[in-house]
Formats: structure tokens, C-alpha cells, sequence
């Protein structure tokens, strides 16, 4: 692309009255050699048709220093073949100034270090325009829309009708020979509409009908999925007898002959990785994005001894008596153990969330209904009942029968034809013992994953997604802002296996899953990413020739993106890419790159500040910024004037796992005084927009401060922080503090050569 430049300055939302936009535009002229305009509204009607009119006269690359990028961006976007860069200049440069005392001006050097900042921006802006080039879309040769739901209890036959309603082709697989999972088996629902008082009846029978009489779904029942290969838009999926047991192979290893062939394609092409070299089964099925809803099983409770579980006939699990309850067989008098009590004391079954407690006062009502003498005995730590079936829950209080009390139960034992509960610490302060014919224990719901075999990846990096170790075995979504999604691009799970859920939640969570896998398969046919950057139409590239096998972008790439063959030269999967720039930050080789972001392009931008050479008040300190949560925290510190150090100079990246640490090095090498990387947290709580994104940019700082002690620079030069969008009101500490330790350390050394 030739490209034509032009850059223009706002001068409104106080730009213009704390910056000197005449300076700035002959900066922009002079260093930069762009032509620059000034408007007083860019993002009005008059201020985008200057620059429309531009374009009309062959403007194709424009660069706009007004407010955040995150913001108006339908205001200040052009079109697809244009290419737009802007300037932070309101949150991050005017709003970074906390408020002078009242009647009070501005200081004359906070002016001038105002200005100066603002030009430093400008000048990285204009140099990301010049490195910057246009993207073209990666598209599949052919594209299969089909969406296999995996699983057909109330989450997968809601997921499949869903989809097919949406006018697309679904694949219901079911391992069972009958539909409707575990909630085939239930007598009663939880109520959905007001007055929210009164159990209704189990709607799985009408989805059955449903899924069955529509003619875009077709069904396989019997079998279970024995592997998924491919990436969205081209999964090849083949079936087993449910049941049957297979030796899974591993990824197949490429042939020497074929081998060399791919030697020989890569010289000739360094891109020649983003084909495939590895063959699909020509018997397997082909679907382009599958919803996990392969549902769960009832926690295992035999580990409490103390509650007979295995041991008395009548103890059974909250399932069990669902069972008997449809059956029509149901007790007179019943005991409902919602916690484990004994020396667990104020925990949980496992995988409970709120669901046993409404399942308590569902299953006590049938006690109640089904005998004229009923009684049920809820015995609990923690009642929930969120939303509105606490009007359910006020409404099961009413029943005569029924008896609840906070209760830590300690001893479950056979007694003269009865089972005797004894109970300590219930509300009345008193011990408490039961006789009853049956004890429920509320098992929690624990999620069929990979160890039960439902679904069997041929990834790189395994066969599961579940390998975060975060989430109690539960599909590995990013359970905040991408509830639905797993690890690998084009797998979305939903109802037990995402987490313990109600009917009503499973049947909004399949919603969801099954528009997530509509949204992968349009994405996909665009050529472009999904979630979280979605629309992003770049993908990485490789320069193969100087590739050297080290298999760090195959090992650290967090959505099994890449394949390798068997020298470990990656093979890309661009479909399954999530456009992290995970496996850019890993590579020592800087061979991997995006047409708008790529080693050369941020190591121009950090070469782009200008570092005064003998000011001890004017130092630099570069801080690479998260996009996802601290960008946008950054711009929150300056809507709210808290007052950021002129010394810093920041630069948004996709992920910290993207920053590759030659840009560490080239800053520091280059004069800057420090360096920073600002990040999403990680650890129990993991909320990384691309998984382990902040851990590994961490762990690469750990490593980098021996290489500056050998360069004679301090280690403490650079550091590694985190930072959730909501801590906004933490940022300037933060910063300010390690501008106070970089400042006693004084100048960079190697400032002027």
C-alpha cells in the first residue's frame, strides 16, 4: 500500500487550552513530515468531513491526536482500507495534570512538561501510522457452518433448537440412546414467572419435541465424540459406541519424505506454515464450531463418613430422590443435609453454588405434597436463594411440614429402623437429634469434562481445556467477560459443565453458547478474529527462514493456535488464533509479527520518545499497558484528574504476553530511565483477557533482570505490575512510586550513546 498521510489535532474538550497545538502541529510537519490540521471538534460533523474531504483527495492513512482510542471510534473510522492511528491527548496527556487548587492557573513547567508529552505522542502516533500496513483477512478455501452440540439434556437441546432457529445447520450428539439428560428424570421445575411460588412442570419433554420435528437438526444418539481435530470453520469430528474404550494416538508425526518437502516449501515461502500439512480423515464429520453441554454428574459424597453415605441404605444423594420422587416414592419423613457439618463445620458440599438449597425446597415440597403427614428437616449452613426465588424460598417456609435451621450436622447413624441426625449450633442454640425414614444430601452438580471422556481435543497441547487448574474442573471460559468460552477458539460450553446451574440458568446459558458458535462461524467465514479482539483482521506471521525449532510460540501460545512438525517448526492454525500476540512476546528470533503490530513497529514507537539527555527532572519511563483492563483504567485515573508523572510515556499492547523483551532491552539501551509493564492480576482470581498472558510477561521480567545486571543497569529499572480495570484509583500510586525509585537510581547511564 502507498500510503498518504495526514495528521489532525483537536483542539476541543480542553485540549487546546492546556497544549500549544501550533508547536505540536510543526513537530508533527517537521520530525514527522506530515502535513497537520487543527479543528476545534474533530469527532463533530464539520470536523470529520475535513477529514473526509482529505481522503476524498487521496489521504489514505491518518493519524488524529484528540481523545482516548478507546472512545468515538465509529466517529474516527474511515473504512477497511484506510488506516487510522490516534494519539491519546485528552486522558493520557491534559487529564494526566491533577486539578490546580481553585482560582489557581496551571504551574508554567506543568505547561511545558504537558507539552512535551503530547509531542511524544504525536511522534509515536505518526511512526505506528508509517509501520503500520493494511491487513488481509485470512479465509478458509471452503467453511462449514454446521454447529455439533455436544450433549442433549436441557442445555444442549436449548442450544441446538437455538441455533437451527437462527437458521443454521446442527449436529446433536448424545451418548445416551434417549434425550433429554438428567432432567428426563426430574418430576417438578423451579418456578420461572410470577407469582415465583409454585414448582412447574419439567419442560425438557417440549424441547424434546421441538429438537426432534425440526428439519436442520439431525441427531446421533448412542455415541460419543472420539476426537475433534481442525480449528473453527473446519473441525473434523469423529464418533465412537458410547461406551467402547479406544487408544487415543497423539498428533500425528510427519513422514521424513514429507519432511522434507515442508523444508523445501519453507524456503521458498517463509509463510508456507499457514498450510496444512497434516491430512484429515476423510471419514471424519465436518462441523465448524461445537457447544460443550455434555452436562454433570452428582458430586461424590462417600468421603463424609460421618453421613453413612455407601454405608445406610436410606442415605441418598439429592439425584437419587429426584428419582424415587418421580417414581411416586417418596418418604413421610425426611432430613435434607445441606453441608457436610462435622469437622468441615461451616463449608459446602463441593460444586453446590445455590442450586442444592432450591432443590431442597423443592424435593421437602413433594414430602409435604405426597403424605398428609409429611415432614422435611432442611439442615444447612447457607440458604440461597438469589433473585426471585427467595419468593420461592418465603413460600416453602409456609408449608406446615416443613422445618429449616441453621445446623452443623454431626453423626448420621441406623437407629431401631430409623436414621437418627444429630445436629449442633442450630439457630435455637440448642443440639438437636432426628428420626427420620430418609436423609438427601445436597451433592453438589461436579461437571463432566475430559475425564469422563466428552471430548478429546487434537491439540499440540492436549486433549483437554481444562488444564488452567483454577476452576475446580470446570471448562476454562473466562467466567467475567467471556462466560462461554474454553481455551480452544470455537468451543463453547454451557449448563453443567460451565458451572452448577438451575434449569432457567442453563437455558440462558446455551442461549449464549450457541450465539457465541454462530458469531465464531461468521467471524471465521470474514476472515477475521473472534472474541476478544474481535473483527481484528490481522493474524501472525512467520519468517521462517530463521526459525530455529525452539517451540517457545508452540509452547506458550494459550489457545493451541499452533501445531508443530516434527523439527518443531510451527505450524498456524489462524482460525483458532485469538490475535494475543502471545507467541510475538515469546519468540528471541523476533520472526513473528501482525501487519499493524509487530516487534519492529512498538521498538519504533519507543524509539519515537524523545529522551532528554541531561535533566535529572526530565527523565523517560516507558510503560507497556495492557489494552484490556489497564489501558482503559488508565483513562479512568485521568477522567477522574488523579494525577499522573510527567516522566512516563505509555504504550498500549494487545497482552503483556505479547511484549517481546527486546523492547525492554531497546529502551533501555536507547537512554530510557526505565521500564514497566501494566497488566491484568493473575492468580487464584485469573481474569487475563488470553489466559496467562500477565504470568508469563512476569516471568520474562524475572529473566531480564540478569541480563541488565550484566549490561551494568540496574534490575529495578523494570518492573511488572497488575492492575483489574476497577483499580484506576491505584494507578497513579503505583506509577508515581516506581518514578520515585527510578529517580533516586538517577539517569540511565547509557542516556546519549
Amino acid at each position: 500500500m502507498s500510503k498518504t498521510y495526514g495528521a489532525y489535532l483537536c483542539s476541543g474538550c480542553g485540549i487546546g487550552d492546556a497544549l500549544d497545538l501550533e508547536a505540536l502541529g510543526g513537530i508533527v510537519k517537521k520530525e514527522m513530515g506530515m502535513e497537520c490540521k487543527t479543528h476545534a471538534c474533530l469527532c463533530g460533523n464539520e470536523g470529520r468531513s475535513l477529514i473526509e474531504a482529505d481522503i476524498q483527495g487521496g489521504i489514505n492513512t491518518v493519524v488524529i491526536g484528540a481523545c482516548s482510542p478507546r472512545v468515538m471510534t465509529r466517529e474516527f473510522d474511515f473504512g477497511d482500507d484506510k488506516i487510522t492511528v490516534r494519539a491519546n491527548l485528552r486522558e493520557q496527556v491534559i487529564w494526566t495534570e491533577a486539578k490546580p487548587a481553585e482560582g489557581k492557573e496551571p504551574h508554567k513547567e506543568a505547561i511545558a512538561f504537558l507539552n512535551e508529552t503530547a509531542a511524544d505522542y504525536m511522534r509515536m502516533a505518526c511512526t505506528r501510522a508509517k509501520k503500520t500496513e493494511l491487513p488481509e483477512p485470512y479465509k478458509l478455501e471452503t467453511i462449514n457452518k454446521t454447529i455439533m452440540v455436544m450433549g442433549a439434556g436441557i442445555a444442549g437441546l436449548t442450544a441446538a433448537n437455538e441455533a437451527a432457529a437462527a437458521g443454521y445447520e446442527v449436529l446433536l450428539v448424545e451418548k445416551e440412546e434417549k434425550l433429554g439428560g438428567k432432567a428426563a428424570g426430574w418430576r417438578k421445575s423451579f418456578p420461572t414467572k410470577s407469582p415465583w411460588t409454585d414448582l412447574e412442570e419439567n419442560p425438557v419433554d417440549a424441547l424434546i419435541q421441538k429438537v426432534t420435528t425440526n428439519s436442520k437438526i439431525s441427531i446421533k444418539t448412542g455415541i460419543e465424540v472420539a476426537r475433534i481435530g481442525g480449528s473453527p470453520g473446519n473441525f473434523a469430528v469423529s464418533f465412537k459406541a458410547a461406551g467402547s474404550k479406544t487408544e487415543w494416538d497423539a498428533p500425528a508425526k510427519v513422514g521424513v519424505d514429507e519432511q522434507e518437502q515442508i523444508d523445501k516449501g519453507l524456503k521458498e515461502d517463509p509463510n508456507a506454515g499457514l498450510q496444512k500439512y497434516t491430512e484429515v480423515d476423510p471419514q471424519a464429520t465436518i462441523v465448524g464450531s461445537v457447544v460443550l453441554a455434555t452436562g454433570w454428574k452428582p458430586a461424590d459424597v462417600s468421603q463424609f463418613e460421618h453421613l453413612g453415605y455407601g454405608r445406610i441404605k436410606n442415605v441418598v444423594t439429592n439425584a437419587e430422590f429426584e428419582q424415587m420422587a418421580k417414581a411416586g416414592k417418596v418418604p413421610a419423613n425426611v432430613a435434607f443435609v445441606q453441608s457436610p457439618g462435622g469437622a468441615e463445620n461451616d463449608n459446602d458440599f463441593p460444586y453446590c453454588n445455590s442450586v442444592t438449597s432450591m432443590v431442597a425446597l423443592k424435593q421437602a415440597q413433594y414430602v409435604c405434597n405426597d403424605n398428609a403427614e409429611g415432614k422435611a428437616y432442611i439442615l444447612y449452613q447457607h440458604m440461597r436463594t438469589p433473585g426471585h426465588m427467595e419468593l420461592f424460598y418465603k413460600s416453602t417456609q409456609q408449608y406446615d411440614g416443613i422445618f429449616m435451621t441453621k445446623a452443623n450436622v454431626m453423626k448420621v447413624e441406623e437407629s431401631g429402623g430409623k436414621i437418627s441426625v444429630s445436629a449442633e449450633n442450630t439457630l435455637l442454640g440448642e443440639d438437636l437429634t432426628l428420626d427420620v425414614d430418609m436423609v438427601v444430601l445436597a451433592a453438589g452438580m461436579e461437571p463432566v469434562t475430559l475425564y469422563e471422556n466428552s471430548i478429546n481435543l487434537a491439540y499440540r497441547q492436549g486433549p483437554a481445556f481444562s488444564d488452567l487448574g483454577l476452576f475446580d474442573g470446570y471448562a476454562d471460559s473466562h467466567f467475567i467477560c467471556f462466560p462461554y468460552e474454553t481455551r480452544r477458539t470455537g468451543v463453547y460450553t454451557c449448563g453443567g459443565v460451565r458451572k452448577a446451574e438451575t434449569i432457567e440458568e442453563a437455558i440462558d446459558d446455551a442461549t449464549g453458547a450457541a450465539l457465541k458458535a454462530i458469531q465464531c462461524l461468521e467471524s471465521t467465514d470474514r476472515g477475521v478474529s473472534v472474541h476478544p479482539r474481535s473483527g481484528d483482521a490481522t493474524y501472525p506471521e512467520f519468517f521462517m527462514q530463521r526459525c530455529t525449532q525452539c517451540k517457545r510460540c508452540t509452547e506458550e501460545c494459550p489457545f493451541g493456535a499452533l501445531d508443530d512438525d516434527a523439527k518443531g517448526t510451527p505450524l498456524p492454525n489462524p482460525t483458532r488464533c485469538r490475535r494475543c500476540g502471545t507467541c510475538m512476546g515469546a519468540c528471541p528470533e523476533r520472526i513473528i509479527g501482525f501487519k499493524d503490530y509487530n516487534i519492529d513497529l512498538i521498538g519504533s514507537m519507543v524509539k519515537a520518545v524523545e529522551v532528554p539527555e541531561d535533566d535529572e527532572d526530565r527523565l523517560r519511563i516507558i510503560v507497556f499497558a495492557c489494552e484490556n483492563d489497564a489501558y482503559p483504567a488508565l483513562d479512568m485515573a485521568g477522567m477522574n484528574r488523579l494525577g499522573i508523572n510527567h516522566m512516563i510515556r505509555f504504550i498500549p499492547v494487545r497482552c503483556l504476553g505479547s511484549v517481546n523483551m527486546a523492547w525492554i532491552r531497546d529502551a533501555l539501551s536507547a537512554g530510557m530511565d526505565g521500564a514497566m509493564l501494566l497488566g491484568c492480576t493473575y492468580g487464584d482470581d485469573y481474569q487475563c483477557h488470553f489466559v496467562k498472558g500477565s504470568e508469563i510477561a512476569n516471568k520474562r521480567m524475572e529473566n531480564i533482570g540478569d541480563t541488565l545486571s550484566s549490561l551494568g543497569l540496574e534490575s529495578e529499572r523494570c518492573a511488572a505490575e497488575q492492575v483489574a480495570i476497577t483499580d484506576y484509583y491505584k494507578i497513579p500510586q503505583i506509577l508515581n512510586d516506581f518514578v520515585e525509585r527510578i529517580v533516586e537510581m538517577g539517569p540511565n547511564p547509557f542516556k546519549g550513546f
